[in-house]
């Protein structure tokens, strides 16, 4: 049943305009990248830093998609990779 009362009906709020978030569902950060390093054919993956300093590698496959840590985490993760850590997963 639909009742009507005679007054006006409250508006709804306004809901703030939607911003445009990271894979993490964040709010997207301006990311500063660098040229891709591209290996074998289009293997391309490229470094970026933000203005907070957090540290992103990215893939030019897939623009939106990143994996992000602090600049010294993902330090160690590099050295680690060219010492031979992640070998096994090649």
């Amino acid at each position: 049943m639909n009742a009507t009362t005679g007054t006006p009906a409250a508006t709804a709020p306004t809901a703030p305009a939607p911003t445009a978030t990271g894979p993490d569902g964040r709010p997207a950060r301006a990311i500063d990248w660098s040229e891709p390093f591209c290996s074998e054919g289009a293997n391309c993956f490229r470094f970026g830093l933000d203005g907070t300093g957090r540290a992103y590698i990215g893939s030019t496959l897939a623009p939106g998609a990143y994996v992000s840590d602090s600049a010294e985490s993902l330090r160690a993760l590099i050295h680690a990779v060219k010492s031979g850590a992640a070998d096994h997963l090649l």
